[in-house]
């Protein structure tokens, strides 16, 4: 996997110039926090990066549960036995197999490749504005119904998971972008998704950190860009 650092966030990719797949270690003082756990093919190698660190993951936080970021869950928590795993209070259900809908939320299917069979459980379940070491946990309902975005409170890094992607351009989750259209294929509720990306751009995120695509340092312009995109898109 490809290591690109930015201040206390380490981004690893999993084939970054054909399916570009991220899961990020923050560093604390005294451990690392693994958000995402890409592909289940990946347990080696991200265990090989928190060693070349130099200090132990500890949590390993999923901003959702699609299979592309908690492929390596099971995996890593037989290796860690002691790294607590947080997830959302609502993804949590799905992370479990529940694909049902809550009475106040859109009556869309949930889309995307949902989890099969995961035997870890989550220790701790988040709600908007939990902390988990240094991150804020903020919610970003959208592309799931319970997903989460997490920012790095010593610098404004701002982890989105699928909220938006970066690969082929900036977009807000649903946004179908020609040549990499995935995350918006894999999206629940495009409204939903747009009012999250409005909340993740007020937080004034000094870097954007995706599930797909590369980082994007002083993100502010192609944030207004690709939010003006989709409220052209869903005024039609």
């Amino acid at each position: 996997m490809r290591m690109t650092r930015e201040k206390t966030v380490v981004q690893l990719t999993y084939l970054p110039k054909v399916f570009p797949v991220n899961c990020y270690l923050v560093e604390e003082e005294e451990g690392l926090t693994l958000v995402d756990a890409a592909l289940p093919n990946n347990v080696n190698a991200i265990l090989r990066a928190a060693e070349q660190l130099g200090k132990p993951i500890t949590r390993i936080v999923l901003t959702h549960a699609h299979a592309d970021h908690i492929g390596s869950l099971d995996g890593l928590k037989e290796r860690l036995p002691n790294a607590q795993v947080f997830i959302s209070k609502r993804d949590a259900r799905l992370l479990s197999g529940d694909h049902t809908l809550d009475p106040n939320e859109s009556s869309l299917p949930i889309r995307g490749g949902l989890p099969k069979n995961v035997r870890t459980k989550p220790d701790v379940l988040l709600v908007d504005g939990d902390r988990v070491g240094s991150l804020l946990a903020v919610a970003a309902p959208g592309h799931t119904p319970g997903s989460m975005a997490f920012l790095d409170t010593r610098n404004d890094i701002l982890i989105v998971g699928d909220a938006f992607q970066t690969r082929a351009g900036v977009a807000v989750s649903g946004q179908i972008k020609l040549l990499f259209p995935f995350p918006a294929m894999a999206t629940w509720d495009k409204q939903t998704s747009l009012e999250t990306a409005r909340r993740l751009r007020d937080l004034k995120p000094s870097l954007l950190a995706a599930g797909h695509g590369n980082m994007v340092l002083q993100p502010k312009r192609l944030l207004d860009k690709a939010i003006a995109t989709a409220e052209r898109s869903l005024v039609k």
